[in-house]
């Protein structure tokens, strides 16, 4: 596949605004800045509305809810759907409360998403699924042709991209599917990886076509695998130094080294 994207983000230094959750913000700014992105981190309910008149894309990560969250969210997403911006929904835990099983329902009946991220237990949930999951953690057992038709039958159900990440990743947009075969096993070690990857997900659909965000959602992705394999390099159980190294990736790395180390492949049913 091709490799636009990446160098469009740090051309353009797309603007996103996070609606994330408190333990990732500093990790998911960071990651994002060093991308080339421009991260705007507000959960006010009263200025939401304001910022997208003026952001590229908005994420939207329930990881730590309150109802003032909640308010934020909605009120921005549907302001972003006017104002025709990609929003990205990460479910964290979708399926582990009720609180948070209602809340997802309710922003997916009001809210239209460009891409869903989540892991195997989340995107089981949306698909009415029994994953096994543990808190936010993934849940395992499941096998690639499993999580490709789970990515695909979300996918389809909501009209829009399904970003399905864990040792590989699974990106579908209801008809074609790739899959995801870099990355490691260190990433999941790192606290708010996978919501870094929610961040950077909508950071690529800012500056994509909308026509084209299932192209721009994989390579975020594949860009993402590509630099935890490179942070992890001569590192063993080095996590502290892994988190460090993986965020100079997202800066260092390029398109020729995506293409030589990338590993995409197409799923066919």
């Amino acid at each position: 596949m091709q490799f636009r994207y990446l160098s469009l983000v740090r051309q353009q230094a797309p603007l996103e605004h996070c609606i994330t959750n408190i333990v990732v913000t500093n990790f998911s700014a960071n990651g994002l800045l060093a991308l080339g992105a421009s991260p705007f981190m507000s959960a006010m309910p009263q200025e939401v509305t304001e910022i997208q008149n003026f952001a590229q894309a908005l994420l939207i990560n329930i990881g730590t809810l309150n109802q003032s969250d909640v308010e934020a969210m909605l009120i921005a997403g549907k302001a972003a759907n006017r104002t025709g911006v990609p929003v990205v929904l990460d479910p964290v835990g979708a399926g582990a409360t009720l609180f948070r099983r209602k809340i997802v329902e309710q922003f997916l009946a009001e809210i239209n998403f460009a891409v869903i991220r989540g892991n195997a237990a989340e995107i089981g949930f949306l698909a009415g699924t029994d994953w096994q999951g543990k808190g936010v953690d993934a849940g395992t057992g499941a096998d690639s042709e499993n999580l490709s038709r789970l990515a695909q039958s979300v996918a389809q159900k909501y009209r829009c991209v399904v970003a399905l990440s864990g040792e590989t990743d699974f990106i579908s947009d209801g008809l074609k599917t790739y899959q995801i075969c870099n990355g490691t096993r260190m990433l999941p070690k790192v606290t708010g990886s996978g919501c870094l990857l929610g961040a950077v997900i909508a950071a690529f659909l800012g500056v994509s076509p909308p026509q084209d965000y299932f192209s721009a959602c994989t390579e975020a992705c594949t860009v993402y695998a590509v630099a935890g394999e490179l942070a992890a390099q001569g590192l063993s159980n080095e996590y502290g130094s892994f988190a460090m190294n993986f965020i100079n990736q997202l800066g260092a790395i390029h398109e020729t080294r995506l293409a030589d180390k990338a590993r995409v492949l197409a799923q066919h049913e």
